[in-house]
């Protein structure tokens, strides 16, 4: 069995990554949102879900917002409710995408009124950040055009940038600005924020509060995702990740299903340029399970990034390096692809054991009546889903 050293238990032991709240609700196609037993009523019933993850694997021991999804009177009440579970609120996320008034975009849009009514938004997710103590507000923006001649793509920049400013003029001086790109959809001639060279020029002329995320989802097919991850880690401009995985386009699924490599290729270069257990580059899911149960599907998803990351660990760079500088491509090769091929689950197994959970996270929360208890419990209501 492989063994993991001091050092690179050491990394594991720091090792955090925030759950999304809406990971614990129904979700599903434009065709069919599929509901099931137990989901969630309402966002206190959404942290207790996200808590059973982190009791099980020590792993998540932050849950994100989404306002207006997880808007309550009171969030000091909820808190104190996410910490006497063991966990505290994170990230707040945005939405500017499921409102009338943002067909045609919002921070984006010339009309003024709907323009100040989208900004004004954020200002009042700030606002709960105050309440939450959370550091970061997360914006991703469904806006662009369908047709050429549509819209003034430059003048949309431009507002875009006045409204980031307005913004980002509020935040505190532990707070910061986090800009995601997508480079399609909903919107299919153009988006506002397509890639991540948009979003570092738009936060670079915010100031050092205002950084980029990565969702390992929004790319084009055939994307070199670690050289934008090595890039952004290069510019201090990396802020956070959305761990997840997709076959065709963006489709929230497990991290680490599509293509583990491509995870593994990604953490090398996390560790590389020191974004590794760094509090400035946040890990974070970004998933929703249509078909699959939502807590055992966010365990698989904090285990792989977990596996993944301890074989990063393991790449030997020295040897690595001295390939590299020789120049022998093979060699070089066989480093690599020796650190991704090596089996880690017993190692982590077992040093799971050893700090009091589950050595198997997976088989614990199956065995447990975790699930029948909520079955049973939450009847009545509604449940929570995507867009409530």
């Amino acid at each position: 069995m492989t063994t993991l050293s001091p050092g690179i238990l050491a990394a594991l032991e720091k090792q955090a990554i925030e759950l999304p709240s809406w990971a614990f609700g129904n979700s599903g196609t434009r065709f069919r949102v599929f509901p099931t037993p137990g989901t969630p009523r309402d966002v206190f019933e959404k942290v207790a879900d996200a808590a059973e993850v982190n009791r099980l694997t020590g792993l998540s021991p932050s849950v994100a917002l989404h306002i207006p999804w997880d808007l309550v009177d009171d969030f000091g009440a909820l808190r104190r409710h996410a910490e006497d579970l063991g966990v505290r609120l994170g990230t707040i996320n945005s939405n500017t995408f499921q409102d009338e008034d943002y067909k045609f975009g919002a921070l984006t849009h010339h009309d003024e009124r709907i323009r100040r009514k989208a900004i004004e938004h954020h200002l009042a997710c700030i606002d709960v950040m105050d309440a939450t103590g959370s550091r970061d507000l997360k914006i991703w923006l469904a806006e662009g055009s369908n047709y050429p001649g549509q819209n003034d793509m430059r003048d949309r920049q431009d507002r875009l940038n006045d409204s980031l400013r307005q913004i980002y003029a509020h935040l505190g001086d532990d707070q910061r600005l986090v800009l995601e790109y997508k480079f399609f959809e909903p919107s299919f001639y153009h988006t506002d924020v397509p890639d991540w060279g948009t979003s570092y020029v738009q936060v670079a002329s915010l100031g050092d509060k205002a950084v980029v995320c990565l969702d390992t989802g929004h790319h084009a097919p055939g994307t070199n995702i670690e050289f934008i991850v090595m890039q952004l880690l290069r510019l201090g401009k990396l802020g956070s990740f959305d761990f997840n995985s997709r076959f065709y386009a963006d489709d929230d699924l497990i991290v680490g299903a599509a293509d583990p490599f491509q995870l593994f290729r990604i953490l090398v270069e996390v560790v590389r340029g020191g974004g590794l257990n760094n509090p400035d580059v946040a890990f974070m899911l970004d998933q929703c399970h249509n078909i699959e149960a939502k807590i055992p599907g966010q365990i698989r998803s904090v285990l792989n990034v977990q596996e993944m990351t301890a074989r990063a660990l393991l790449l030997d760079r020295d040897a690595l390096a001295a390939a590299q500088r020789e120049n022998d491509v093979l060699t070089a090769n066989a480093v690599f692809m020796d650190a991704f091929s090596t089996d880690v689950r017993p190692a982590l197994a077992e040093w799971r054991q050893s700090r009091g959970l589950p050595a198997d996270p997976m088989g614990a929360y199956a065995a447990s009546d975790y699930q029948t208890r909520i079955a049973a419990d939450r009847v009545g209501g509604t449940q929570a889903g995507w867009g409530a």
